[in-house]
């Protein structure tokens, strides 16, 4: 079964990927990123498959966010997928972290995503699969922390983690499922040359997670083999 799908960040990467696999299997994609007129393999892609939208959207830039909501005002969303994120510094150590750059990136990887569930939760409640999924990383796991630093990213993302569960308890009336995934280390421009799945597998992977996830996987943190992350 085919439905909408809404993707951030979807100019590159794992982003891009999604959009491709999704548009190919007849889906409506509404596929956002934060510049257009530089996103050159995202608008070919909108060449090959006229099911696909594209979207400027910055996703912390509300204002902006607000307006592609009225724009899709009564557009239901089957699945709304948080991809779009910031990585920040490398290699912050304890000592060595800027503050400024953690603001940005708790910006972009945990305010944002609360901000796209609470402006298009509406959407989402009118679709037949009623799901929001958050891409989390599994750095963000508290459990499997053994080797300490990335303060900032770290730090996003096992917030992200506590608002995907707390969405899931909250718009659980709503038939709304709430996940987090966890990608794999992938070969993009974030993960680097050395990482081990490309963006095709972890595609892959991902997308057989969101169309399988039921009620009674919400509230969970999920690898994108199909296998649970502990918090």
């Amino acid at each position: 079964m085919s439905g909408t799908i809404l993707i951030t960040g979807s100019n590159r990467g794992i982003g891009l990927e999604m959009c491709r696999q999704f548009a190919a299997d007849g889906w409506h994609v509404l596929a956002c990123c934060r510049d257009l007129h530089k996103a050159a393999d995202l608008r070919a892609l909108r060449e090959e498959h006229p099911n696909v939208r594209l979207f400027q959207l910055d996703v912390t830039d509300y204002g902006q966010m607000a307006a592609l909501h009225k724009a899709l005002k009564h557009e239901p969303i089957d699945i709304l997928l948080n991809n779009a994120g910031y990585y920040g510094p490398k290699g912050v150590s304890f000592g060595k972290v800027d503050r400024d750059e953690w603001r940005r990136v708790l910006e972009a990887n945990t305010i944002a995503p609360y901000m796209m569930a609470e402006t298009f939760c509406d959407n989402v409640a009118a679709s037949e699969r009623r799901l929001i999924a958050v891409m989390s990383s599994k750095v963000g796991s508290i459990a499997d922390n053994s080797s300490g630093g990335g303060y900032i990213y770290r730090s996003s993302k096992t917030a992200v983690n506590q608002i995907v569960k707390s969405l899931s308890i909250d718009l659980c009336d709503r038939g709304i499922s709430v996940i987090a995934l966890h990608p794999g280390w992938v070969k993009t421009a974030m993960g680097g040359p050395n990482a081990l799945i490309s963006a095709e597998e972890s595609v892959a992977g991902l997308k057989k997670v969101m169309l399988d996830t039921r009620a009674e996987n919400s509230g969970h943190f999920i690898n994108y083999d199909g296998s649970e992350i502990p918090w």
